[in-house]
């Protein structure tokens, strides 16, 4: 799981368990406070989004914490889809002999993007995620 900032910020966890509203929410709770400011993501219509754990929890952080959902079967204009195609691209799952080695190999391609904040800005230059410019 992953939230990218337009000045070329990366947020990440990778985790192999089930996606739960407490794994989101935890992962909302940290990016939070590592952004030392209000954050709104931009996220899809999962069922953990709209879950009643999770709209309770953003309610109780609303100062903290914005979710914006993006419409039905629209995956190009989320932001965060963008490493996700890109982790596609570099991270070979073939490769990996199990499920803790692609978790490690993703998160040593995630930190290797961390140190390249031109790229993850260059993500918010795509035509359709420009809107979360303006």
């Amino acid at each position: 799981m992953s939230a990218i900032a337009s000045r070329g910020t990366l947020y990440f966890t990778v985790f192999t368990e089930r996606f739960t509203a407490k794994t989101f929410t935890g992962f909302l709770d940290r990016l939070a406070r590592q952004a030392g400011r209000k954050v709104h993501v931009v996220a899809d219509r999962h069922p953990v989004h709209r879950s009643k754990a999770v709209t309770a929890w953003l309610k109780a952080n609303a100062e903290r914490i914005e979710l914006h959902l993006k419409p039905g079967y629209s995956p190009e204009l989320n932001p965060d889809e963008l490493p996700n195609a890109d982790i596609k691209r570099h991270v070979h799952a073939a490769h990996a002999r199990s499920a803790d080695d692609l978790a490690h190999e993703t998160r040593r391609f995630l930190h290797r993007r961390q140190r390249q904040p031109a790229i993850i800005r260059g993500y918010f230059h795509t035509r359709h995620v420009h809107y979360t410019l303006q």
